[in-house]
């Protein structure tokens, strides 16, 4: 797929389509990879969103409880 660089103020840009853009999930901003001769952009992933109702489905579910007991089990902290 061939785009035009265009003006943008003082520098230049280039206009992706509507359809990249929700194929893509690009909504405002965009990680730019450069690798050997070549730009990749890549959607910003947000990793942590929905998080909040995961925990809430975790702790509902019982599989919220601790892996390890109790981690400082052989310190003496007196």
């Amino acid at each position: 797929m061939q785009v035009s660089v265009v003006q943008i103020g003082n520098s230049k840009g280039i206009r992706l389509n509507k359809m990249l853009l929700e194929k893509y999930q690009i909504t405002d901003k965009v990680e730019l990879i450069l690798e050997n001769d070549h730009i990749l952009i890549k959607s910003i992933d947000k990793p942590r969103q929905n998080w909040d109702k995961a925990f809430a489905n975790m702790h509902k579910n019982g599989d919220d409880k601790l892996l390890i007991e109790s981690v400082f089990s052989d310190e003496d902290w007196a």
